[in-house]
């Protein structure tokens, strides 16, 4: 039958309205209200998020925001705890690129901030390294974009000042694409392990 909305309220579950979320698969969110509705006879809340640049309006149920992911902004000790890990090494898995962009797709979407920054710093590349392949490049944007949405509003600056507060964190990170002998002897050791190589695929490797 025809849903209707019973009433408005000002907060739920310990969100409230005009607060900024995080949604995992969407990013950082606006709460613009929470809604009372009826649909056949039943009562249902819903907490309605809108993502400005997305143009996307979502009503997640209160009943399922744990189980959707939807949080809080993370506060600053973990904004700072984000910043330091895209400064740190690189750590890329010697596997298949498909596997590990799958990896790096769960981490976007995961909603973490400091698995988002992971994959910030793994796949960040200096003007002086090889070029990024498109699927590279596209995985590590919206890495970029999600960190920074959330470092903008938690830090109230714009998401351009949140931009380059990440990649002066990235420039300050261990000189990308060398190889020590102990690396590679590892590598040689253990073609699943984590390593310091950037050994992410050019065009041809990732068609083939």
């Amino acid at each position: 039958m025809a849903t209707t909305t019973a009433k408005k309220t000002g907060h739920r579950q310990g969100f409230r309205t005009n607060e900024y979320v995080v949604y995992p698969s969407h990013g950082v969110g606006q709460i613009v209200a929470i809604e009372e509705r009826e649909v056949a006879g039943h009562k249902l809340e819903l907490i309605v998020v809108t993502f400005q640049k997305d143009k996307m309006t979502l009503r997640v149920p209160v009943a399922k925001v744990a189980s959707v992911g939807m949080r809080k902004l993370a506060d600053e000790t973990t904004v700072a705890k984000a910043l330091d890990t895209v400064r740190g090494r690189a750590r890329v898995k010697r596997t298949m690129w498909s596997r590990r962009a799958q990896e790096y797709e769960a981490k976007i979407n995961s909603g973490d901030l400091i698995a988002i920054a992971e994959v910030v710093r793994d796949l960040f590349r200096a003007d002086s390294q090889p070029e990024q392949s498109y699927s590279e490049r596209q995985l590590y944007e919206a890495a970029l974009d999600r960190m920074a949405r959330e470092i903008a509003v938690v830090e109230q600056i714009s998401e351009t000042e949140a931009v380059r507060r990440i990649e002066g964190q990235l420039a300050k990170s261990p000189r990308r694409g060398a190889r020590t002998a102990e690396a590679g002897a590892e590598a040689e050791g253990d073609a699943e392990s984590e390593t310091d190589l950037d050994e992410e695929p050019s065009e041809q490797e990732e068609a083939a």
